[in-house]
């Protein structure tokens, strides 16, 4: 687990995105409000003001206009002097304005009643003082309480997930071939681990503690049934040659020796597949440098037996040889399915082996297979023709597993009574060193 996924960095993105937010909302709030303050209300302030003037003219002509602290007025005549009247509001048109701050900053009502021009001016630096109290200063507070309550929540959110974080810690350094549960025992938990926390700390240690035992009993098999089950087979093939080279032995016996020796041979094949098929990641073999002609030629001397009694040739053709980085035994077992499939499967004709830089192709001229019976190739003891005599149905399947475990890719093309092409490819080929 990394900083960019962890479940603290995201916690603290969701507070920093919701404080951002909050924050945008407030500043858009306090300037929604100063331009109310500004355009509403001292405009109303200023137009109810010059109401009142009026009135105050009306009943008595020499009346004062308002010159408070906030506001300042001015009346001129319509063909009176405007010596009193300030320079920026000559010329200004009846309505509202607002004087730039070179010009004395202020905002301007100017109205027209009766031949006579009424100037109020509300003073920008009062807008200021208003919009920074009723404003500025409420907002700051709210964003100093959010940041506060946001790096509360968080550091109460961050000690909430701290329990899960460090059992994802824990669990990321097992080994699955020995996972290391002794940090989740209920003695060797940290105190925050409670609540869930502790049924899922528990839960993992129960886990982990199935894994070992399931580790080991992997183990146990595999090394007791290479044992307990490639001895027996040895025995037999070993006292069926001996019986062959009985000369009172008769046809019809040396064929039934022929048919057990046969047995033993794929019976040897299956065991060895099942064995690296039942380790799990680790083969327990070591790769070793090979050349995919040995094999294949070896692959083909086994398989003789196979098309003795049959007109069926079997070919080598060595385009380009290369070299392999592997278990001799997973190729072996790998390419023994394949040759032997074929052999089972062709009554006449040729069973050849292609040799190409980084593929082996397995070609025969057997009985072949329709598009149907193509898509179920891989099924395990799935067979094109239960009548036949040798093969499990399982050897297609063994395949598929090995090269989906080591990263071979196989494919089948096939066509009824026209034959089959199985190919192997080998990503990691390399040249053959020359000597």
């Amino acid at each position: 687990m990394t900083d960019t996924t962890g479940l603290r960095r995201k916690i603290w993105i969701a507070f920093i995105l919701q404080a951002a937010a909050i924050s945008f909302a407030a500043v858009l709030g306090v300037y929604g409000a100063s331009a109310v303050l500004k355009h509403l209300l001292i405009q109303r302030a200023l137009t109810e003001e010059a109401s009142h003037f009026w009135k105050r003219s009306e009943a008595n002509p020499a009346a004062a206009v308002p010159d408070t602290f906030n506001m300042t007025g001015f009346v001129v005549d319509a063909d009176g002097p405007k010596a009193d009247l300030p320079a920026p509001l000559h010329g200004l048109p009846q309505g509202y304005h607002s004087l730039p701050r070179s010009q004395g900053g202020a905002l301007v009502l100017v109205e027209k009643h009766e031949g006579r021009t009424l100037y109020l001016l509300f003073k920008q630096e009062q807008v200021d003082a208003l919009a920074f109290w009723f404003g500025v200063v409420p907002l700051a507070l709210v964003l100093v309480v959010v940041y506060v309550i946001a790096w509360s929540t968080y550091r109460a959110s961050k000690r909430a997930v701290s329990p899960v974080i460090w059992l994802a810690s824990q669990v990321q350094r097992w080994d699955p071939k020995h996972p290391e549960v002794s940090a989740l025992k209920p003695e060797n938990l940290p105190v925050d681990v409670e609540g869930e926390s502790l049924v899922l700390a528990s839960s993992l240690h129960d886990f982990g503690m199935r894994i070992e035992e399931l580790v080991h009993r992997e183990r146990n098999f595999t090394r007791d049934a290479s044992h307990e089950l490639r001895t027996p087979l040895a025995v037999i093939r070993m006292a069926s040659e001996m019986m062959q080279t009985d000369p009172i032995c008769s046809p019809r016996q040396q064929k039934a020796l022929n048919r057990i020796q046969g047995a033993v041979r794929d019976m040897e094949t299956l065991i060895e597949a099942f064995l690296i098929l039942a380790r799990d990641g680790d083969t327990g073999l070591p790769p070793e440098p090979l050349l995919a002609s040995e094999i294949v030629e070896d692959e083909l001397e086994k398989a003789r037996p196979l098309v003795a009694n049959k007109p069926v040739t079997l070919e080598l053709d060595l385009e380009a040889d290369f070299k392999l980085v592997a278990p001799r035994r997973v190729v072996s077992v790998l390419i023994s399915n394949l040759v032997r499939n074929a052999c089972y499967y062709t009554d006449s004709g040729h069973v050849r082996i292609r040799v190409r830089f980084g593929e082996i192709r397995i070609e025969d001229t057997g009985i072949g297979m329709s598009p149907e019976q193509l898509e179920r190739v891989f099924e395990p003891f799935w067979r094109a023709d239960t009548a036949r005599v040798g093969g499990q149905g399982i050897g297609l399947s063994i395949v598929q597993r090995l090269s989906s475990r080591f990263g071979w890719p196989v494919h089948l093309a096939s066509e009824s009574a026209k034959g089959t092409i199985a190919t192997v490819s080998f990503p990691q080929a390399e040249p053959p060193k020359l000597d």
